[in-house]
């Protein structure tokens, strides 16, 4: 048996919310990250785990800034003290899209860091390529579009023909590898990538056509032991129930308001031959995101009623908190944000998105100028412009029809 800790998705220099920390100069959202990052390294040290896997994006982008690439490279390096062996894959938030540039995790393979190893490309690891470990590994990094299609010599004409030639050629080589993987080891896929019907935050189902996807079929093949995933920020199994797990952890913290309603785990892996047992953990102390949304149709009190979507005061400490409101242009002024502030005050951060609606004009028929049409008519279109009830209507419309009448054709 082999005892593996899997994550993925640090993003550890996220701070899109929030101010700076005082005493570290770092972001107070960058050291959310980076204890969720430290809770996932204690207990690596503390259960004295065979190794653990990193499955991609250890940053937001592919150019983080030395201050983050040393709070990375403390927590890896803590793992290298406590010979834990460490396979880092590189994600898409890693990767330059230009060839030849190094990827935010370069310094780990450039340095030969102890106990350490970055994959960097498709590579198949047996027991001697991971210190000895009972254990294969099919690393499956990210894989850039641009470098496949000059490596395979691809028209980039059609889009979802490249992906597809793509998925097949990556496709082949897993199945090769899988091929010459020996029965009696464990065997795990490690890979930064979309599978098929895989789930977004809010549920937004991964769908074929768009970038690479690869199918659920080839992550469930039955010579695996252990499918770990990367990329999607939702935690899910793909495969529940069955063998091989197949396992998104998700990022290790809430990126933004569309992980509001996720929690955040990593996992712990004990890998044997034709059996894998997952212990889920849960991450502690995740920030937490609150999103509001209010449609206002009566004016009366608009700022009690905008008050009134949001949680009680105590709900709100130390949350990023948005409140998104729709209402009619006109009553943009009776809104009073100092109140909505001063009811959040608590929070970390209190966003009010404001979305003034402006009614929609009733278009008068193509060919007819404004001229062609009586009063009488005129007054109907803009009543139904108004959107007024239909008895409102009918008794504006034959009130207006009096008033006309009796005004003379030529008044002078």
């Amino acid at each position: 048996m082999v005892k593996i800790l899997h994550f993925a998705d640090a993003h550890i220099d996220m701070a899109n919310y929030g101010r700076h920390d005082p005493v570290t100069g770092l972001p107070v959202r960058v050291l959310d990250f980076l204890k969720s990052l430290d809770q996932i390294v204690d207990t690596a040290v503390a259960e004295k785990v065979d190794m653990v896997l990193f499955c991609g994006d250890a940053y937001k982008d592919r150019t983080p800034a030395p201050t983050f690439q040393r709070e990375w490279g403390r927590r890896i390096k803590r793992l290298s003290d406590a010979g834990i062996f460490t396979l880092l894959l590189v994600g898409n938030h890693d990767l330059s899209p230009s060839a030849g540039r190094a990827h935010a995790l370069q310094e780990f393979e450039t340095l030969a860091i102890p106990h350490t190893v970055v994959a960097a490309r498709p590579a198949l690891y047996r027991p001697a390529d991971l210190e000895g470990l009972p254990l294969q590994v099919i690393a499956l990094p990210w894989i850039n579009r641009s470098g496949m299609v000059a490596a395979l010599n691809l028209s980039t004409a059609d889009p979802a023909e490249v992906y597809r030639q793509m998925e097949d050629r990556i496709t082949g080589i897993l199945q090769e590898w899988m091929a010459e993987l020996d029965p009696a080891i464990p065997a795990v896929l490690a890979a930064h990538c979309s599978i098929q019907g895989a789930e977004y935050g809010q549920e937004r189902m991964v769908m074929l056509g768009n970038y690479l996807v690869l199918p659920p079929g080839l992550v469930k093949d039955p010579r695996l032991d252990y499918t770990a995933l990367g990329h999607i920020h939702k935690y899910q199994d793909l495969n529940q129930g069955a063998h091989p797990p197949v396992i998104y952890p998700g990022s290790i913290e809430r990126v933004d308001f569309g992980e509001a309603s996720q929690d955040k785990y990593f996992v712990i892996a004990q890998v044997e031959r034709g059996r894998t047992r997952i212990d889920r953990r849960q991450l502690e102390g995740i920030r937490p995101f609150v999103d509001c949304r209010l449609v206002l149709t009566d004016s009366i009190d608009l700022t009690a009623q905008l008050l009134a979507a949001l949680p009680p005061q105590a709900g709100l400490d130390g949350a990023v908190v948005r409140l998104i409101a729709e209402y009619p242009r006109a009553w943009e002024a009776q809104i009073d944000e100092a109140a909505l502030r001063e009811h959040t005050a608590a929070a970390f951060e209190f966003q009010l998105v404001r979305r003034p609606q402006v009614e929609a004009r009733q278009r008068l028929p193509a060919g007819r100028a404004v001229s062609s049409y009586s009063h009488q008519e005129l007054f109907e279109i803009y009543l139904r412009s108004a959107l007024t009830e239909d008895t409102t209507s009918g008794e504006l419309l034959e009130m207006a029809g009096k008033v006309i009448n009796h005004i003379p054709e030529n008044p002078e």
